[in-house]
C-alpha cells in the first residue's frame, strides 16, 4: 500500500432531492492538525517584506539586464534597502495624489523592478492594488480601470497607447505614472482630458521617505484580480491581505517539510505575468524568504539567453514553456550522434528506474547526473534546484523526462485565483505522483461532490470523482461588485471549481474534466467552446460545428459537418473534382477552404487569438442521436463526440503541429 499525504476529517455524505453526493473531506497530512492560523502582529505582506528588509537589508532583490546602445550586459541589482526605500518614497506620493488606505491603484506592464515597488508601495500605505491585464478580451482594461474605480495607474511606456485609447470614457483615472519616461505627445493628450502625468523619477520627487505609514488589518483588501473563466466581462477576485500572507506561510510550511524552503542564496526567475496569482504568490514568498528575483526583457525571443545569464535556483513555469525545453534537450540528445543519444537513453531509462522504485531524486543515479545530466541541467541555466508548473496540467512524459533529465525537485500543482493561488502541489521524491496536481496544501481543505449527469460518483470506493470543492483559510472574499456571481460559487461554505478531479490511492488529486463547457488551453488561457462555437455558426458554410481544445494543447481544433450546397458550389467554381460529397469533404482544398472561411468569421467578430482553430476535419453527416453525439434537444454530447472522433482529433493535432504520425 502506497503512504497517503492526506487526513479524512469529515465523512462523504450521500445524495439528496436537491444536492448531490459529496464525498469525505479531506486535508494535508501536514495539517492534520488543524489549518494554520496567521500569527499575532502580521497584517499585510508589507510586514513580511519590511521585516526582511530589517533582517539583510544589503542583500539583492530586484535584478534587470541593462541595455546600452542595444547591447545586453549583465544583471544589474536593487538591494533590499533600495527597493524598501523607493516603495515607502512612490507610496507617499501616491497619498499625495489623494489617494488614500482602501482605494484602488492599477499596475500595466510586464514584470520589471517597478511593477514590484508599485506593488508594496500600495501595500506600505494600505491601497489595493489592481493589476491590469490586456487579454481578458476586448475593452477589458476599460472595463477593469471603471469597474475598480481605479484613480492612479502606473504603466509600462508600451502600454500607455492603450490606456489613452479608452481614457475618455475612465472617469476615476486622475494620474498616470510610467515605468521609465512619459513620451510627450502622449502626455499632452492624456492631460487634455483632465489626467495628470509623470515619469516614474518625477513621480519619485513628490514623495517622503520618512512619511508614517498607516494601520493595516487582515482583512483588508490586498488586490482585486480580474479573470476570465466564463463569457462575459472579467471578474474581479478580491484577495484580503490574511488570505495572501496565509497562502505565502502555507507554501513555506509545505516547502519546508519536503523540500529545502527558499533562502537568501536562491534566485527566482520572474516571466510568468505578476497580474496573474501564480507569479505574484511566488515573489511574495520570495521577499518574505530574502530570496533575489531577476526579470526576463519582455521578450520570448531572449527568454533563454536571460535564463543562461540569470542562472536561477527556482523557476515556476507553465506547460507550454516546459514542452519548449523538453523538445529542445531532446533535439540537442538527437544532434549530438548516436553513441552519445545512447547513452542517454542508458542513463535515462536507469535513472528513471530507480526514481519508479522510491528513491530518492539526489541518490537515483548520482553517477549519471554527472556524467549526463549535468549538461541537461544547462536548459535551466545550471543551477535550479526548484521546478513548478502550474496554470494546466503538464503532460506526464513532460514531467518524467524533467524529473529524470534537470536533477532537480518539480512539483506540479492545481489552483486558481480564487484560492489565491496554488491549493494542491505534488510531493518531492514521491514518484507516484507523476500525473497528479499533488495534495492539498496545508491552508486548504478538499471534497469531491458527484456529478450524476456526467458519471462522476465522489462516493466510489475505487476512484472518487467529481467536482472539487475548497474550503480553508485562503480562499478569496468574493467578486467585486458581484454577489450574485459570489453566491453561485459558494454553497454552505465550499467554494465549487467547476473542475473535476480523481483522488488517488495515495491522496494526490488528478484533473480529469471541466463541469461546464469551459477549458483551459495549455498557456492558461480559458475558453468558453459555446460562445466560440456559436461564432462560427455565424459563417454560411457551417451547418454544425464541435470545437475542441484542452489543458494540453495551447490551440483549438473542430470537427465541422458544412454547408452542402455553399461547399458544392466552391468546388465547382474552383475546379475541384471529386465523386461525391463525402470525398470531398476529405479534399484537402475543400478542408483549408473551410477552415480560412471560419478564421474569418473569427476576425470579424473579434475572437482572441487563441480562440481561432488551426484544424477541421470535415464530417459530412450531421451530428445525430443514433450514434449518440447530441441530445433530444440538440446539444452537443462532448465526451460522447471525443470518444467518436478521437482518431480524428488526434490526426489535426499531427497535421496542426507539423509533424508525422
Amino acid at each position: 500500500m502506497p503512504e497517503v499525504y492526506t487526513v479524512k476529517v469529515e465523512e462523504g455524505q450521500p445524495a439528496t432531492a436537491d444536492r448531490p453526493a459529496k464525498g469525505p473531506v479531506y486535508r494535508s497530512i501536514y495539517a492534520k492538525d488543524g489549518l494554520p492560523e496567521l500569527p499575532e502582529g502580521r497584517n499585510s505582506p508589507w510586514d513580511f517584506f519590511s521585516a526582511t528588509v530589517k533582517r539583510i537589508p544589503k542583500s539583492r532583490l530586484l535584478g534587470r539586464r541593462e541595455v546600452v546602445d542595444t547591447k545586453v550586459g549583465p544583471y544589474v541589482w536593487l538591494s533590499y534597502q533600495e527597493a524598501y526605500d523607493s516603495a515607502v518614497q512612490v507610496g507617499s506620493a501616491i497619498r499625495r495624489r489623494s489617494v488614500n488606505p482602501g482605494d484602488r491603484c492599477g499596475i500595466y506592464g510586464s514584470n520589471c523592478p517597478e511593477w514590484v515597488i508599485a506593488m508594496e508601495a500600495c501595500s506600505s500605505q494600505a491601497i489595493t492594488y489592481v493589476p491590469l491585464y490586456d487579454t481578458l478580451g476586448p475593452n477589458a482594461v476599460e472595463f477593469i480601470l471603471n469597474h475598480a474605480e481605479v484613480s492612479i495607474a502606473f504603466v509600462q511606456t508600451s502600454k500607455i497607447p492603450a490606456i489613452l485609447s479608452c481614457l475618455s470614457k475612465c472617469s476615476y483615472l486622475k494620474t498616470i505614472v510610467t515605468f521609465s519616461n512619459f513620451p510627450t505627445a502622449q502626455k499632452e493628450q492624456a492631460e487634455a482630458l483632465g489626467v495628470s502625468c509623470f515619469s516614474w523619477t518625477e513621480f519619485l520627487e513628490l514623495g517622503s521617505s520618512d512619511s508614517e505609514l498607516p494601520a493595516k488589518q487582515k482583512t483588508d483588501i490586498c488586490t482585486i484580480m480580474y479573470t476570465s473563466g466564463t463569457t462575459g466581462e472579467p471578474k474581479g477576485v478580491v484577495l484580503t491581505n490574511g488570505a495572501v500572507m496565509t497562502e505565502v506561510l502555507s507554501i513555506d510550511q509545505f516547502v519546508d517539510l519536503t523540500d529545502k524552503v527558499f533562502s537568501e542564496e536562491d534566485v527566482y526567475f520572474s516571466f510568468l505575468p505578476l497580474a496573474h496569482i501564480y507569479d505574484l504568490t511566488m515573489e511574495i514568498y520570495c521577499m518574505y524568504r530574502g530570496s533575489a528575483i531577476g526579470f526576463w526583457r519582455g521578450d520570448v525571443r531572449f527568454l533563454v539567453e536571460d535564463i543562461q545569464e540569470l542562472k536561477p535556483t527556482i523557476f515556476c513555469g507553465v506547460p507550454r514553456v516546459y514542452d519548449r525545453i523538453y523538445s529542445g534537450i531532446l533535439a540537442k540528445v538527437s544532434s549530438g550522434g548516436a553513441i552519445r543519444k545512447k547513452l542517454f537513453e542508458f542513463a535515462y531509462n536507469y535513472k528513471l528506474g530507480n526514481l519508479e522504485k522510491g528513491l530518492p531524486l539526489e541518490n537515483a543515479a548520482p553517477l549519471m547526473d554527472r556524467l549526463v545530466f549535468e549538461k541537461t541541467k544547462l536548459a535551466f541555466g545550471g543551477r535550479v534546484r526548484i521546478l513548478s508548473s502550474g496554470a494546466a496540467p503538464l503532460p506526464r512524459h513532460v514531467e518524467e523526462f524533467l524529473r529524470v533529465t534537470t536533477c532537480s525537485s518539480l512539483s506540479q500543482g492545481y489552483g486558481l485565483t480564487e484560492s489565491c493561488g496554488g491549493c494542491t502541489t505534488s510531493v518531492r521524491n514521491v514518484f507516484s505522483m507523476v500525473g497528479t496536481v499533488g495534495v492539498p496544501i496545508p491552508s486548504m481543505e478538499m471534497r469531491l461532490e458527484s456529478v450524476p449527469e456526467m458519471g462522476y460518483d465522489a462516493l466510489s470506493s475505487t476512484y472518487p470523482r467529481g467536482e472539487i470543492c475548497l474550503r480553508g483559510t485562503t480562499l478569496f472574499s468574493g467578486y467585486y461588485k458581484r454577489p450574485d456571481l459570489t453566491n453561485d460559487v459558494f454553497v454552505d461554505g465550499w467554494f465549487h471549481t467547476g473542475d473535476v478531479g480523481e483522488w488517488q490511492p495515495d491522496g494526490a488529486l488528478k484533473i480529469i474534466d471541466r463541469k461546464k463547457n469551459i477549458f483551459k488551453l495549455s498557456q492558461g488561457e480559458y475558453v468558453a467552446v459555446e460562445n466560440v462555437e456559436s461564432v462560427y455558426l455565424r459563417s454560411p458554410v457551417v451547418t454544425s460545428i464541435w470545437v475542441y481544445g484542452n489543458s494540453f494543447e495551447s490551440f483549438l481544433v473542430a470537427v465541422v459537418v458544412p454547408d452542402r450546397k455553399v461547399l458544392e458550389e466552391w468546388a465547382t467554381s474552383n475546379s475541384v473534382e471529386v465523386e461525391d460529397f463525402p470525398s470531398l469533404c476529405r479534399n484537402l482544398k475543400a478542408r483549408k477552404f473551410v477552415l480560412n472561411e471560419l478564421n474569418k468569421a473569427a476576425q470579424h467578430h473579434k475572437l482572441r487569438g487563441f480562440e481561432m482553430l488551426k484544424a477541421v476535419y470535415l464530417e459530412p453527416n450531421l451530428f445525430d442521436m443514433e450514434r449518440d453525439l447530441i441530445t433530444p434537444t440538440f446539444k452537443l454530447k462532448r465526451p460522447q463526440l471525443l470518444k467518436y472522433y478521437k482518431d480524428c482529433i488526434d490526426q489535426l493535432y499531427i497535421e496542426a503541429k507539423g509533424t508525422k504520425a
